[in-house]
């Protein structure tokens, strides 16, 4: 009979990780978890202590990950070396997130995977098939991928451009058909062991994916082919799973779970953290024994006809703008106020390089803000700020964080009311910069006021209207009274500064008091 070792990535919310490896081995199969690195030690020691006398589980190599970046792939590869080692009875190897659930029962999975003597991988032709619908095609493989295009995008598409001005394209390996498909997979143990063995007798094959864009989506996938028959792979995932027309993962609540488990998966994702209701039932179910489903794969047309008609208050919900009112409880959006434009990004990439959370510019204020692709309703001004809290949670999601920075205007006081009123954790930096008479003339001149060709003397009558209109917006955020509102100013004493950022960032007095003494912070 099947045995499964769940190869688990994950990288934050133990209690849900704990419960989600007791039920998993609860009825005979085995889990080896990978839990990030840059999550928190403490995180980790909750997990590691919980499940250490569980024989069924094992703890892999930790490394830090991102998405995109090969570290996912290391990451698994650690999982799956750690199973293979430890679980000499495993036959088959399940990839698996935090977010996912059973939707059947350990009983049919097992029976499922006995019925046929198969790999169950996504695994398309990279180039001819369409499964890449927008950006980077051919590009993620033949020029090299170094830095993190969500962390570091700015360094990320300056050397992409620079490799594609000097022609730096390289060669695929020439025997290696590339694939693409789900990164959610289950492999037989011969075909783990058969990736394992390639893996150290190819290191050029390695090395190749090593500095592909997004190669948790390639590798696999690639490898499966090169090295199992084609009748013995079945191309598709034994996990269910959605996306919007925003391009973004769909996710499951409570009043699914007659959707889900009608479907022909073993497994979903992704599953609400807040539906507890839902985990507690699919976590109940695995460990029934059932095995009488009634299954099909008609979930993605159900879904969208359902959520399309807006029905609110009925059961599969509305649309995530009119369900979500929150940028999610467990979230933390730090706001960084400031007139001066370029002082506020700095800011920004100096919490960004020295704490690691992500920072997105002056997406509410600046039309031409780089904003990732999210299907559309980043496109404009306008669709921001009409759907700001949509916006905002794909954000999140898109980063795969919890913790997210933006940079904001002063005058869009309206903005700030209606994200501090949120119940997510939301802060207020505001930048408090001197406004000399050059700065002012040289703000006249960007907005219009004023022109190269306008009076001396006219400018100086408008001076000090200027001055008093930055100082009201100022007023107008201190009348607000926010309750989480940080104040740094440009003619205070930098360590007085630093003492305000530790407080902001939550982070040790000397960070805080580098992120003050970050060079030119606030320079013309």
């Amino acid at each position: 009979m099947a045995k499964i070792a769940f190869i688990l990535l994950c990288h934050k919310d133990a209690p849900a990780i704990i419960r989600q490896a007791e039920r998993l081995t609860a009825t005979g199969d085995y889990v080896s978890i990978h839990f990030d690195a840059r999550a928190r030690p403490e995180a980790f020691a909750q997990i590691r202590d919980a499940l250490k006398d569980n024989p069924n589980v094992v703890f892999a190599k930790r490394i830090k990950c991102g998405w995109g970046e090969w570290s996912l792939v290391q990451a698994t590869l650690n999982a799956v070396q750690a199973a293979v080692e430890a679980f000499a009875r495993a036959t088959h190897f399940y990839m698996l997130s935090g977010d996912c659930g059973s939707v059947k029962s350990a009983a049919y999975a097992h029976r499922f995977l006995d019925a046929a003597d198969r790999d169950y991988i996504e695994s398309f032709d990279f180039f001819a098939s369409d499964w890449i619908k927008t950006g980077f095609k051919a590009e993620r493989l033949i020029y090299r991928h170094w830095f993190n295009e969500r962390k570091h995008k700015r360094a990320f598409y300056t050397m992409f451009e620079i490799q594609k001005r000097l022609g730096l394209e390289r060669r695929i390996p020439r025997d290696i058909e590339v694939m693409i498909g789900s990164q959610w997979w289950c492999l037989r143990r011969r075909t783990i062991e058969a990736i394992l063995a390639f893996c150290k007798e190819r290191p050029d094959v390695v090395r190749f994916f090593r500095t592909t864009w997004i190669p948790d989506e390639t590798f696999f996938q690639t490898l499966v082919r090169h090295l199992v028959p084609e009748r013995e792979i079945e191309s598709r995932t034994l996990t269910f799973k959605m996306f919007s027309d925003y391009g973004m993962p769909v996710t499951f609540y409570n009043d699914q779970f007659d959707l889900l488990i009608s479907q022909d998966y073993l497994f979903a994702r992704k599953i609400s953290p807040e539906a507890t209701v839902l985990k507690e039932r699919l976590g109940a179910l695995w460990e029934s024994g059932r095995t009488d489903f009634t299954v099909g794969r008609e979930g993605a047309k159900l879904h969208a006809f359902l959520t399309g008609r807006g029905r609110i208050g009925r059961r599969f919900g509305t649309r995530f703008w009119e369900r979500e009112a929150t940028l999610g409880p467990d979230r933390e959006l730090l706001m960084i106020v400031c007139k001066k434009w370029h002082v506020a990004k700095r800011m920004l990439y100096a919490a960004e390089d020295r704490l690691g959370i992500a920072g997105v510019e002056y997406l509410f204020d600046e039309e031409s803000c780089t904003v990732p692709h999210l299907g559309g309703i980043e496109r404009t001004l306008d669709k921001r700020n009409r759907h700001r809290r949509a916006l905002m949670r794909m954000l999140f999601d898109y980063y795969d964080t919890d913790r997210l920075m933006i940079c904001l205007d002063p005058a869009n006081i309206d903005l700030m009311r209606d994200f501090m009123s949120d119940r997510a954790a939301t802060r207020l930096l505001e930048l408090q910069c001197v406004f000399d008479d050059q700065y002012l003339v040289g703000h006249a001149r960007r907005v219009g006021l004023a022109t190269e060709e306008t009076p001396t003397e006219v400018i100086q009558r408008m001076l000090p209207t200027l001055r008093h209109e930055f100082q009201y917006e100022s007023v107008r955020i201190r009348e607000a009274e926010f309750n989480d509102h940080w104040r740094v100013r440009e003619d205070r004493d930098p360590e007085v500064n630093g003492a305000v950022l530790s407080s902001f960032f939550d982070t040790p007095p000397e960070i805080g008091q580098a992120l003050a003494d970050t060079p030119y912070l606030f320079a013309d």
